[in-house]
């Protein structure tokens, strides 16, 4: 059954987590360069791939006792919201440009680059905790999905505007808090539950 509430906490975690990724930054890269429909379409499929992982692997976490599964997405969380709040500014990866302008080779070209470089990342990692936190899959799936997506299109389509108006930082600070905040809630759960 589908949940709004779940789903909509699950999109503001994850949209201001993904937000300073260098994903976004990519995309940014991709969508000055290319058809920016092409790109995200690619994008977006890579994503979805993500997202289904991580929720199979968060179906798995709820086969475990239910406080122990809350200290570990506890755990997590502070440990996301720890990787946020002292991640050095890396430099942005090269992407091997497509030799053509084809739908299939620049669709191919963000697909690849997002499924290599987001695999086992902070994002995949917080939806695999969240759909064990909510034992929810579709809401959480549904939230983290069109998180993504919309953290895509801005990269593509406008990141350079937003970035000039809220300050990466910023954004980095907030999404740690909201994940410190639900550690905090799971691992009260997981010692009074």
């Amino acid at each position: 059954m589908f949940s709004f509430s779940v789903a909509a906490v699950v999109f503001g975690v994850v949209f201001l987590a993904e937000l300073p990724d260098k994903t976004a930054l990519a995309g940014l890269m991709l969508g000055t360069r290319y058809r920016a429909s092409y790109v995200f379409v690619g994008v977006a499929a890579a994503f979805l791939v993500h997202v289904a992982l991580a929720i199979a692997a968060g179906s798995v976490l709820t086969l475990l006792p239910h406080r122990l599964v809350q200290a570990i997405v506890g755990v997590l969380f502070l440990a996301g919201a720890a990787v946020l709040l002292f991640k050095k500014d890396d430099d942005e990866e090269e992407v091997k440009k497509p030799a053509d302008q084809s739908f299939w080779k620049v669709s191919g070209a963000g697909f690849m680059m997002i499924l290599v470089a987001e695999f086992g990342d902070l994002t995949q990692i917080m939806t695999a905790n969240l759909a064990a936190r909510y034992g929810d899959p579709v809401s959480v799936g549904i939230g983290a999905v069109l998180a993504l997506w919309a953290v895509a299109a801005l990269g593509i389509l406008g990141g350079r505007t937003l970035m000039r108006f809220v300050p990466l930082k910023l954004i980095t600070k907030i999404a740690a808090c909201v994940m410190i905040v639900l550690a905090g809630f799971s691992l009260y759960e997981a010692i009074t539950g």
